[in-house]
């Protein structure tokens, strides 16, 4: 079996994203700009067993609330683009602010594998990650890395094409936010399955956005259900 696999790479800014962008591609990268805009597009290349991973390195974000260019560029092209899978760089040594993005890419239900980079930080610090244990938490593969050593680099690779080809399960948390709230969620997701939009998004990601009051969101709510 072989094919291609469509990868986004997202995290936060300093994260070390770019480092793992440079070493999952090495030299094969192209570089341009998202259409209309002047950010810089990224994307490279890697083979395995078979597979061509086609990766594109989103913006830095903290989070994907649409509020600037960059996490509006970030949030559609995961949204819409569908990409095989999504890299979450997580800096191991913030997670409690790193996991904030990774929640919202769960609530999206894109195919997510954690890249748990600057752990030789944390244990220089005398400090550990349970990563199984967080892989379990979260539903999600986690895989612990050293981008700047290239250390982890390959095992992330594992990670992706298994996620992608469905050999390595992946259960994805769902989030509650508890019965009030979730009540809430369930009838504005009801009401978005009789548009064209739950074909297009998913559902409980868009109810979510609504309650939210997120003005991209509801303009798009409002043109398919008039």
């Amino acid at each position: 079996m072989s094919g291609e696999i469509r990868v986004a790479l997202i995290g936060n800014p300093n994260s070390g994203k770019t480092t793992v962008f440079n070493s999952l591609t090495g030299a094969r990268q192209h570089v341009g700009n998202w259409p209309g805009v002047t950010v810089e597009r990224k994307e490279g290349l890697r083979h395995y067993r078979g597979y061509t991973l086609r990766i594109v390195d989103l913006p830095g974000v903290y989070s994907l609330t649409a509020y600037s260019l960059d996490e509006l560029i970030a949030r559609n092209f995961v949204v819409e683009e569908h990409p095989d899978v999504t890299v979450d760089v997580v800096d191991a040594t913030n997670l409690e602010r790193s996991l904030y993005l990774a929640l919202q890419l769960l609530e999206m239900g894109t195919p997510l594998v954690l890249a748990l980079n600057m752990m030789d930080e944390v244990e220089a610090s005398g400090q550990s990650i349970d990563v199984e244990g967080l892989s379990r938490l979260l539903g999600v593969r986690v895989v612990p890395m050293v981008a700047s050593r290239n250390r982890g680099t390959g095992l992330l690779v594992e990670e992706i094409v298994g996620v992608a080809t469905g050999r390595l399960s992946i259960n994805g948390l769902r989030l509650t936010y508890g019965r009030e709230v979730d009540q809430e969620i369930a009838k504005v997701e009801e009401m978005i399955s009789k548009t064209e939009l739950a074909r297009r998004y998913p559902a409980r990601w868009l109810a979510i956005k609504l309650l939210e009051k997120d003005q991209e969101i509801a303009r798009k709510f409002q043109a398919a259900a008039s």
